[in-house]
């Protein structure tokens, strides 16, 4: 692969090798294309908004980008960093919504300027929204025509490209600033990993605002010089079959999704919906940017084995947004790798074999470090490596992770800059618990902040939400929250907040639910649940990608947020 000294160097690049081939096509929720553009046409469309944003900004100057689905954020995305512009990709604001978290990353990133499309530009609530950060509007379409040529320096290596802001899963959002050298290095290193070429066409529908769906998906195909068909992300939540005929249709080798996303499709299946749909030609579905379910792969497996898929495709992986993506993977056509742990040595931050089958917990590997790249387990209190088969925090050091979060040095020294005890070297600190085998496979057990430990012993609150949502068909997948909270005597008592399928919200027996929750919680866990809430579909706070906000679910249940299901 060619080395580049930026992103704009690399749509050069590809506007003059390739350019008649297509880089993005959008297509609808019924598969019909909706628009597309050629990596020609997509070079000019962005130099063009390149040209009118140097006229009314400088250089360093942050634009968020507040776009519906479609190809004009990705002329948006590359105009900003051809003029220098740092784009600050953001999520929609939802209408007379108060907690997603606009207001937090506007006050960090204090932007210049807004870029939309014609028709959101036109959407009052949002124009109230941003009225009082004095923030200029500039709409943006997919035509190249340019006005007055000017010759724009082309960024170094070290610049920033753009801001991704954290999902803030435990924590408000942070701006991660990752510059032209981190993006390409993550970029190489997920060529290599999942064994891409021009030939590598991708199906995407995560949002371009997630680092997901804007650089394992989008930027990934144009850094290799495929065609992306992106599709948008309430299109597939409601016909997710949509993904997988879309897949078919144009012969995708690449799809990318998170765990959720593989459920969904699996839940959603109708034999008649995937009649003639074809899933052989798909090299890697990788899951990934949540907890990765054995149960899950197998579901999918089993379900779409018929349709050509191939289990060698399934590909778990570990990511986020501070290593500017992709921290460990597998191999192309390699599988996937479970292991079958101790539940009690686990609670014990070990991996060990079960006692017996009541004791045995199915853990997924998220591959190994990528080239050029190294993963560690440390103690987080003492910073110590850990050696193979001990639980610790996930730490990793390469040219992928980004120097600073903007504006926050304290994060910045202690999450970006930290060092084991005893060695040289700069690493992250994921947040995340984890623990390699003696081969370097990476099992990650889940997050920190969010571990639950009742009379000294540790429980992974995601076990125990899919101990709750197994139990019945009411009560929604992948929408639970367990947390624990202070009793009156300062000991530590579990709460279970669980949304409640639409269908059922009128027909269940609450009581009765609750009875059965608690006893699985007994029965699984030997934990008693003190406090159980059954709320309404939606209720539960998430990030963009679908993480449960456990700590905000915390804080609403605290005050009394979420309304019961009575």
């Amino acid at each position: 692969m060619d080395t580049f000294r930026s992103l704009v160097a690399l749509l050069a690049r590809r506007a003059a090798d390739r350019g008649d081939d297509r880089a993005y096509v959008f297509v609808s929720d019924r598969g019909t294309e909706e628009a597309a553009l050629t990596f020609r046409q997509l070079h000019e469309a962005s130099r063009a908004l390149a040209m009118r944003l140097t006229a009314i900004a400088r250089p360093g100057d942050r634009a968020i980008l507040v776009f519906p689905p479609g190809i004009e954020f990705m002329v948006a995305f590359l105009g900003c960093l051809i003029a220098g512009i740092i784009a600050v990709p953001m999520m929609m604001p939802r209408r007379n919504s108060a907690r997603d978290a606009s207001a937090a990353i506007l006050a960090n990133c204090e932007p210049a300027l807004a870029l939309t499309t014609s028709a959101f530009a036109l959407r009052g609530d949002l124009q109230a929204r941003f009225a009082q950060e004095n923030i200029r509007w500039i709409e943006v379409d997919l035509t190249g025509e340019a006005g007055a040529e000017v010759d724009l320096p082309e960024p170094t290596s070290e610049d920033v490209a753009f801001l991704q802001y954290t999902s803030g899963s435990t924590s408000e959002p942070k701006g991660v600033m990752v510059s032209h050298a981190n993006l390409l290095a993550n970029l190489e290193m997920i060529r290599l990993a999942l064994g891409n070429t021009r030939q590598s066409t991708y199906v995407n529908w995560v949002p371009l605002y997630h680092d997901m769906g804007l650089i394992l998906n989008a930027l990934q195909a144009l850094y290799v010089g495929s065609t992306c068909v992106l599709m948008a992300p309430n299109a597939f939540m409601q016909r997710p079959l949509g993904w997988l005929r879309a897949i078919s249709h144009y012969r995708a080798e690449v799809a990318c999704g998170p765990n959720f996303g593989f459920d969904l499709c699996v839940s959603r299946y109708r034999t008649d919906q995937m009649e003639g749909t074809d899933l052989s030609s798909l090299r890697i579905a990788l899951n990934g940017a949540e907890p990765v379910h054995a149960e899950t792969i197998e579901r999918f497996v089993t379900t779409f084995a018929p349709h050509g898929f191939d289990p060698r495709a399934m590909y778990p992986a570990y990511g986020m947004a501070e290593a500017t993506l992709l921290i460990s993977g597998g191999t192309r056509g390699g599988g996937y790798v479970t292991r079958s742990i101790s539940r009690a040595a686990l609670q014990a931050h070990a991996a060990a074999m079960p006692i017996d089958s009541g004791d045995a917990q199915i853990v997924v590997s998220c591959g190994r470090a990528l080239v050029g790249e190294h993963i560690a387990i440390v103690e987080p209190e003492r910073c110590l490596r850990l050696p193979a088969d001990r639980v610790g925090e996930i730490w990793v050091s390469g040219a992928n992770i980004a120097r600073a979060y903007w504006r926050n040095d304290v994060a910045t020294r202690e999450e970006l800059n930290a060092a084991i005890a005893g060695e040289d070297g700069r690493w992250l600190r994921t947040g995340d618990l984890g623990f390699l085998d003696a081969t370097g496979e990476l099992f990650v057990t889940g997050r920190i902040k969010d571990l639950i430990i009742i009379r000294g012993i540790n429980h992974y609150p995601q076990d125990i939400e899919r101990t709750v949502q197994a139990l019945d068909s009411a009560l929604r997948e992948n929408c639970g929250a367990a947390f624990s909270v202070p009793d009156e005597h300062g000991e530590e008592s579990l709460v279970i907040v669980q949304e409640v399928e639409r269908t059922a919200r009128h027909t269940i027996d609450a009581e009765e639910i609750k009875g059965r929750i608690r006893e699985a919680v007994v029965d699984n866990h030997e934990l008693s649940a003190r406090h159980i809430a059954l709320i309404r579909p939606g209720a539960l706070p998430k990030t963009t990608s679908g993480k449960i906000q456990r700590k905000l679910a915390r804080k609403l249940w605290r005050d009394g947020g979420f309304e019961e299901i009575s």
